[in-house]
């Protein structure tokens, strides 16, 4: 736990606002080219999935970040923590947070763990400090933190290009899924250094994945599943092509990569199929989920 002194403006009555902060999946996702600032140009078709981390925030006189889950940093190069700095600094506010954070959500595994926590907390700010921002304006502070937090502050399904941040929303839902993981860590920055020239695309695949969503066409969406990112990570990891094998062979739809990984996801037929498949592809080494897509808000209040 690391504390920050900064001034308290709150009543002196604690406050506290309960989160809960969903993952994604990315069902389709392309490298267009690289750009003049050095980051990739994407086109990506997002899905939030209900496994959430649970998140805490109260009043506090200093800014606090308290997790017990490995490998979770409770300073400033934790996300949750920057989002409450450039929220206060946004505010033009002297006030304090502790945050506490229940990550059940794996870590640096292509879900957005870090990014929907971000956004968690900049919502939960905006009700606990009293704001009133509409998502719009904490959108001009996600945008700030990295490219998913947009998306996290609306959830649902949405066609996201640019570096991400361009969002269009899609018709989201109807998903059953099975995460599977295999318990290592990726490095995005190093799965998007591994892209080479021969790997861009002109983001047809995302627009096929798309129209399968507007259309509810599941054995299209299964079929239209696309990672570049995959590309990189499956000569590094094995274990890549070994989940993708698995659950195919256990009678998913179609499997993928989620975003730079290395988690990977089935699809199935309905939630009792997702449990089943998530049955037969259960090993020592690897943590799986059987989800649902979401329709609504990625970030919830829950008390």
């Amino acid at each position: 736990m690391v504390g920050w002194l900064v001034l308290s403006k709150g009543s002196g009555r604690a406050r506290r606002v309960v989160l809960s902060a969903a993952a994604k999946v990315n069902l389709a996702l392309e490298v267009l080219g690289k750009r003049p600032d050095g980051y990739h140009e994407i086109a990506t078709v997002m899905q939030a999935v209900d496994l959430s981390d649970r998140l805490v925030l109260e009043d506090a006189d200093g800014l606090e970040l308290v997790s017990r889950a490995p490998g979770v940093p409770t300073d400033a190069t934790n996300l949750a923590w920057r989002a409450a700095v450039a929220l206060r600094d946004a505010a033009g506010l002297e006030r304090g947070v502790r945050i506490t954070l229940d990550k059940r959500i794996p870590v640096a595994a292509g879900l957005g763990g870090g990014s929907t926590d971000a956004a968690a907390v900049l919502v939960g700010l905006n009700r606990l400090w009293r704001l009133r921002w509409p998502v719009a304006r904490l959108g001009e502070v996600a945008i700030r933190l990295g490219m998913d937090v947009p998306f996290f502050l609306r959830g649902g399904a949405a066609l996201a290009t640019g570096r991400g941040e361009t969002l269009d929303p899609l018709p989201g839902g109807g998903l059953a899924l099975v995460l599977v993981n295999p318990g290592i860590a990726a490095s995005t920055a190093g799965m998007y250094a591994g892209v080479t020239p021969p790997m861009y695309s002109d983001g047809g695949r995302v627009r096929v994945m798309a129209t399968a969503l507007r259309r509810r066409a599941l054995a299209r969406v299964a079929g239209a599943l696309w990672n570049t990112l995959e590309r990189v990570a499956a000569p590094r990891h094995p274990e890549v092509a070994q989940m993708v094998a698995a659950l195919l062979a256990a009678g998913a739809l179609g499997a993928a990569m989620s975003g730079s990984g290395l988690t990977v996801f089935g699809v199935a037929r309905s939630f009792d199929h997702a449990r089943q498949l998530r049955a037969r592809v259960t090993r020592a080494a690897w943590g799986c989920w059987a989800v649902r897509a979401l329709r609504g808000p990625a970030v919830r209040i829950v008390g």
